[in-house]
């Protein structure tokens, strides 16, 4: 008889998803294929209610509707974002790029549009949950690169003329990603692999979006950028300032 060796490890705990939509075949259609992946469901009807479940069980990830009576998605998710920084994965009828970039704008990190298959639903909040996973911080903790400008790995911030600045997540992915590469050209389609995952990498308006979020955090004169230079056809260089 072999003797089991005691173990002080204990199994992850599965992840947290809030499913927030007003119609309860939907909810019960995201229940069902994400909890056959190991996650753990929790489900809110309308956006007030999603709030709350949101401060009581601090969720991993919310999924939530964007078409609900009293008070929609997008209201919803500017609220959210005045007290979590969790990831939000939007879901929609529509299909018009105005509405993602409304939403991406709002600080969601995702868009679904409906209907969509139980692959894409799995494959997109896994995407989703790897980008909240910080990467390693360098080293240095603090990288300054010239006299106005430094990064704070380690608090995910950068400090721009003596004043901290926060990133969103997917913010400091892009920022890492460039700046790992400082003083060469990163194409669209592997810098939306690196940040956003490999399935995103015909998503251009996700990287076009979050360079001008960047731009107006970092550049003194983010229409006529110094840091993150853009390569016209090809993709975006972040200075060498290993040279300056």
């Amino acid at each position: 008889m072999v003797e089991k060796i005691p173990t002080t490890l204990e199994p992850a705990a599965p992840r947290l998803i809030l499913v927030v939509d007003d119609e309860a075949r939907m909810r019960r259609f995201i229940r069902m294929n994400l909890e056959l992946e190991g996650y753990q469901i929790i489900e809110a009807d309308n956006g007030l209610n999603a709030l709350e479940q949101i401060r009581v069980f601090t969720p991993d990830l919310v999924i939530m509707d964007v078409m609900m009576p009293q008070m929609d998605g997008f209201e919803t998710l500017r609220l959210l974002r005045e007290i979590s920084t969790v990831p939000v994965i939007l879901l929609t009828v529509k299909s018009d790029e105005e509405d993602k970039i409304q939403g991406l704008g709002l600080g969601a990190d995702d868009y679904i549009t409906k209907p969509f298959s139980p692959r894409e639903l799995v494959s997109r909040v896994e995407a989703v949950l790897r980008r909240a996973e910080w990467p390693a911080p360098p080293p240095r903790t603090i990288l300054r690169i010239d006299e106005r400008l430094s990064v704070d790995f380690n608090r995910h911030q950068v400090i721009v003329a003596g004043q901290r600045v926060e990133l969103r997540p997917t913010e400091y992915r892009l920022l890492y990603t460039l700046i790992q590469n400082a003083g060469w050209v990163v194409p669209h389609e592997t810098l939306l692999a690196k940040v956003w995952g490999y399935e995103y990498r015909d998503e251009t308006h996700y990287l076009r979006l979050y360079i001008n979020y960047l731009r107006k955090k970092i550049e003194e004169d983010p229409a006529s950028p110094h840091y993150i230079l853009t390569e016209r056809g090809v993709g975006y260089r972040f200075i060498d300032f290993k040279k300056s």
